[in-house]
């Protein structure tokens, strides 16, 4: 009956995943090196126009950190063609909504907008990497924005300084140590020059992608897109050689304090390969297994039936350079630290000694199709997986192949990698603790 079952649920699998709807796209590249990808679905009278920049946290001198985060804001201030503040207006004014956000390794700025303003659309980011407005109002404006964000979202935020704990311990000499953020006196100290010269070496054309997806007709796309971007200048070639990391190999511990906490908190966190190295994609699975629901293997092991956590939780993040997979946990009551993590260490000890049971393995392949498909279900997630599988994974066609590379994962596989990479010895362990003792 078992063996039935599991026959019954892959069959389902694979028809379904064959139901999944191929995204086709059209690529090409102007002469001032900018690369542009169309994604035609006359299905809804809706367009997003989008822009990913191959610039990040990581990116610049590591005495002005934030400066990439600091360009998401700066750049909606206005053009030699916009005015002050006019960005944000004309959007909603037009039917549109935007935003933007910033890792370490990309920043990305989109609009939706019916599909009969795609020229505006068009013509707005033209104009935010052609001739943006850069001077000293914007950045003074810009700058108490940031650091109101900072307050809100790290600095008076409960677990809120978790990445920066677990960067700043995992890497010593790779850029990533430093908050995407930033500093607030890296940005206070910096001159306008400097952020002049930081716009013209990332924001060029030749450092980014330009996705135009939805309710298109593509031969006008083309002939919009070469008549807004061409004359945009190619900038100098960004080159990078960030040093690299020695490998962990005795268990590094740590302690982190946080004023908004009363709870503590365990982590324990895990240097990887990047994230378009197939282990990266087998360490995804790994920490679905182990965190994603209440039906994961942690969540029911400590949450339900030993009542030892308050949460529970396994992280694959996703980087060009290194991965970082993180485990953390709240304890319920007076549960020590270490026994959260002698319990998360016993599952992953199992999972390097023994296969997960087929109906995990086939509950894992599930759950990467539903997100694959859940993805790829609106305009603007077709337009960010365009983006992101260009600039961060090099290949572009992983948005219709990505699913059949985590189906091609075995059990065997799984059980490798996690020997291979998720030993106690290749890790940072970080007590997040309310306050340091007084002493």
């Amino acid at each position: 009956m078992k063996r039935s079952f599991l026959s019954l649920a892959l069959l389902l699998f694979v028809v379904h995943s064959a139901l999944a709807q191929k995204v086709n796209f059209e690529e090409f590249d102007l002469d001032n090196g900018l690369h542009v990808i169309l994604h035609q679905d006359n299905t809804a009278p809706v367009v997003i126009t989008s822009v990913m920049y191959d610039v990040g946290g990581k990116d610049g001198d590591r005495e002005r950190t934030g400066f990439a985060h600091f360009f998401e804001h700066l750049l909606f201030e206005g053009s030699e063609n916009i005015g002050r503040g006019e960005f944000m207006k004309i959007i909603p004014a037009n039917g549109g909504t935007f935003n933007a956000n910033t890792s370490q390794d990309r920043t990305y700025y989109y609009e939706i907008f019916p599909s009969n303003k795609i020229e505006l659309g068009l013509w707005l980011e033209s104009e935010r990497m052609l001739h943006p407005v850069i001077d000293q109002v914007g950045v003074d404006t810009q700058n108490e924005v940031v650091k109101e964000e900072r307050r809100q979202s790290y600095d008076n935020r409960p677990y809120g300084q978790i990445l920066s704990a677990i960067g700043e311990n995992l890497f010593k000499v790779h850029p990533y140590k430093d908050e995407n953020i930033g500093k607030m006196e890296h940005l206070d100290a910096a001159t306008l020059e400097e952020f002049n010269t930081y716009f013209n070496t990332y924001y060029v054309p030749n450092n980014a992608v330009l996705i135009v997806a939805g309710d298109i007709d593509k031969e006008k796309t083309k002939t919009l897109v070469k008549q807004y971007f061409s004359e945009v200048k190619r900038g100098p070639d960004v080159v990078r050689d960030f040093p690299k990391e020695e490998p962990i190999n005795e268990t590094i511990k740590a302690q982190k304090y946080d004023k908004n906490i009363q709870i503590p908190a365990i982590i324990a966190a895990y240097r990887l390969p990047g994230q378009a190295t197939r282990d990266a994609y087998i360490l995804d699975m790994i920490s679905t297994y182990l965190s994603d629901g209440k039906s994961s293997i942690l969540y029911k092991k400590l949450i339900d039936e030993q009542k030892q956590a308050l949460g529970v939780q396994a992280v694959n993040l996703g980087q060009v350079d290194y991965n970082i997979f993180a485990l953390f946990a709240l304890p319920l009551g007076d549960v020590p630290l270490d026994t959260l993590l002698s319990e998360m260490d016993e599952e992953i000890s199992k999972m390097q000694n023994e296969l997960i049971s087929e109906r995990d393995y086939q509950k894992l392949l599930n759950q990467f199709e539903n997100r694959f498909v859940n993805s790829n279900s609106s305009v603007a997630g077709i337009a960010s997986s365009l983006a992101t599988y260009y600039l961060l994974y090099g290949d572009v066609n992983l948005i219709n192949t990505q699913l059949d590379l985590y189906r091609s994962i075995t059990r065997e596989e799984i059980k490798d990698v996690a020997k291979k990479y998720l030993s106690p010895n290749q890790r940072v362990e970080i007590q997040y603790l309310p306050k340091k003792d007084e002493q």
